[in-house]
């Protein structure tokens, strides 16, 4: 008995090899969130990534400003973090790949890249932006909530100088009705 021949089609063919080729390139994919990251200073910031790639790749995170360029964290994915001093006790890594910054400053505005190296030396980075902003809202509540308890208290005086008038203008009348009626006495006692 001979072995059976399969005859695949043209196009079934070359979806053969396009499927073979991206098998054996261990192509990787990085998908990240494409807006901006926004925080407030001191809050906390999460850089989330969605990974895939063939084998346990090698994860890096950078970041790069106008005035400085340095590393946050390099990690082996499901393994231990290496964390820069300048970053120690304010990152955490996840272990999908995804980073979180914590007591944000100023100074973390920025562009964050994290560079996925897989085993077989194949790499990729994607850069997202973090803005970090100083939160005006609450010194303007503070403001405000100053002008009000001024504003209370401006008006509580008001009224107590009005009463204290007030009371003055009853106390004057009385003496003066007082005085008049001693005054009235005396002039009617006998000599």
């Amino acid at each position: 008995m001979r072995p059976a021949c399969i005859r695949l089609s043209e196009n079934t063919q070359i979806l053969y090899l396009i499927f073979c080729l991206c098998h054996y390139t261990q192509a990787i994919t990085i998908q990240v969130p494409r807006s901006p990251i926004t925080a407030p200073v001191q809050g906390r910031a999460l850089f989330s990534v969605d990974i895939t790639c063939t084998g346990t790749p090698a994860i890096r995170w950078m970041f790069s400003s106008v005035s400085k360029q340095q590393s946050i964290a390099a990690w082996m994915l499901g393994g231990a973090a290496n964390v820069t001093k300048m970053y120690e006790g304010r990152v955490q890594t996840h272990p999908n790949g995804s980073l979180t910054i914590s007591h944000l400053r100023l100074q973390d505005s920025g562009y964050y890249t994290i560079t996925v190296t897989e085993p077989s030396g194949n790499s990729k980075d994607v850069c997202m932006v973090l803005s970090v902003t100083e939160v005006l809202y609450e010194d303007i509540q503070y403001f405000i909530v100053f002008i009000i308890v001024l504003g209370t208290l401006a008006a509580f005086l008001m009224l107590c100088m009005w009463l204290l008038n007030k009371l003055h203008n009853f106390i004057k009348a009385w003496r003066q009705r007082r005085c008049l009626a001693e005054h009235n006495e005396t002039e009617l006692q006998p000599l």
